[in-house]
């Protein structure tokens, strides 16, 4: 039973998310972003982030991003949305994946 709970956390956090913005929150205020899917919620990340790395989460925001127009020569189409969510760690924690 364990194994499927482990899975099912790793299925839900998708990607980190690494721009230059994401980095300022990590070094400013301890705040990693991930690419997680639309179904999830608040309870649920926070769930997964302390069962994968093992940290103490404070709190989660989630944003929808939306669907992005795109041209490329005649062609148009878009973008796929997803949705995102910032993770606040207690302080002095971090998550060595984000480490550059």
């Amino acid at each position: 039973m364990a194994k499927q709970v482990e899975v099912k956390y790793y299925e839900l956090l998708q990607a980190p998310i690494i721009t230059e913005n994401s980095m300022k929150l990590v070094e400013t205020a301890n705040r990693y972003t991930f690419r997680v899917p639309k179904t999830a919620n608040k309870v649920e990340i926070k769930k997964a982030v302390e069962a994968v790395f093992g940290v103490n989460v404070l709190n989660v925001h989630t944003i929808n991003v939306l669907p992005k127009a795109k041209k490329v020569g005649k062609y148009e189409g878009f973008k796929s949305g997803y949705k995102k969510a910032i993770v606040q760690l207690a302080e002095g924690q971090t998550i060595p994946a984000f480490a550059v």
